[in-house]
């Protein structure tokens, strides 16, 4: 049943011109969603004139190589320990290890190349690759942080759309 929600869905977001257009998809979508540009798209908040919070999904300027009009299926968020209302994304999850072992996991790195790819460009940033992070994890768990920590990544805080969660206060479903 899923999958066919998930087929109607993508049919339905494809609009006339058979494009997904960043501003176009529902806040539910929008993060981990690649548009027909090949850009991904972005979760972003704003506060209006009246001082509330307002969401939108705008298209990034980070262009993915080989993957196109991809909105990114329940599983693999699941898999990976990713949520669709997680405003930007920080390189700070690689430092949770509840997070980096869903990501190492088979059914993640296997499975979900785009979530990969994006994390994988994100460890590129610390000077690590995820390829080798996920080794030693499996290995040596504690390792893996004294390996982020030293390359210059440090925790802070990450924005999920109900608001700012520190990384210690973060769910252990991340």
């Amino acid at each position: 049943m899923a999958f066919i929600l998930f087929i109607l869905l993508t049919f339905l977001l494809h609009g006339a011109q058979g494009e997904i257009i960043c501003e176009e998809l529902p806040i539910g979508l929008c993060t981990f969603s690649i548009a027909s540009s090949g850009k991904r798209c972005l979760l972003e908040n704003d506060i209006n004139d009246k001082g509330n919070t307002e969401y939108q999904c705008k298209t990034s300027e980070i262009i993915v190589n080989n993957m196109n009009e991809w909105i990114e299926s329940d599983e693999c968020l699941n898999a990976c320990g990713v949520h669709r209302n997680t405003v930007g994304i920080s390189s700070d999850f690689l430092l949770e290890p509840h997070f980096l072992a869903k990501l190492c996991s088979h059914s993640c790195y296997n499975n979900c190349p785009n979530i990969v790819d994006l994390y994988h460009n994100l460890a590129i940033g610390e000077g690590v690759f995820l390829a080798n992070l996920c080794e030693v994890h499996s290995k040596m768990p504690r390792r893996v942080m004294a390996r982020l920590l030293s390359s210059g990544a440090a925790p802070g805080l990450v924005y999920a759309a109900d608001g700012p969660i520190s990384m210690a206060e973060a769910p252990t479903s991340i």
